[in-house]
């Protein structure tokens, strides 16, 4: 396996997606994606502040979570990349988030079929992704992206599911 790894692309572009680095002004958007979680919609210079850690995460990792934004409408309806998480940068986690009424249409699938191939491009092999056993919508994302599960966990927040996907 090696120990250094090309830098992920930053700019991926599906049929109906954009997935590029984050910018300043997608703070507020991204505020409203938070807020659909229930606990509130977060200040927005937090977020902000968020976004700066994120780029500057990027610099040094060279993996990047990037905003989604639909090619046609131009919108930003969530997020997808790598991340540490709970796991290696050997190793990262995958990880999406769209806004609800986004949901159901494919766009969660698209766009981590792009970061998996992005990952691929870096020299990892194997890919991980946890998620709450209850979130099946996101559990079919990633078994339709060939990921299988390795086990289950019981954490604060209850039960989480950890996948992982061999990469080409």
């Amino acid at each position: 396996m090696p120990t250094t790894y090309e830098t992920m692309p930053f700019h991926l572009e599906t049929e109906r997606l954009i997935l590029r680095p984050w910018l300043e002004s997608d703070a507020a958007e991204f505020c409203d994606l938070l807020a659909e979680r229930g606990n509130g919609k977060p200040p927005v210079e937090r977020i902000r502040t968020s976004i700066a850690e994120f780029l500057a995460a990027t610099e040094t990792t060279g993996i990047a979570l990037l905003p989604i934004q639909r090619r046609e409408e131009g919108d930003f309806i969530g997020y997808c990349g790598l991340i540490i998480g709970r796991t290696t940068l050997e190793e990262p986690e995958i990880a999406y988030e769209l806004f609800q009424h986004a949901h159901g249409r494919g766009y969660a699938t698209e766009a981590a079929g792009a970061v998996l191939a992005a990952a691929a491009a870096t020299g990892r092999e194997r890919l991980w992704s946890t998620v709450a056993t209850w979130n099946t919508p996101s559990l079919r994302v990633l078994e339709k992206l060939g990921f299988q599960r390795d086990r289950v966990s019981l954490e604060e927040n209850g039960e989480v599911v950890w996948l992982t996907r061999p990469l080409p």
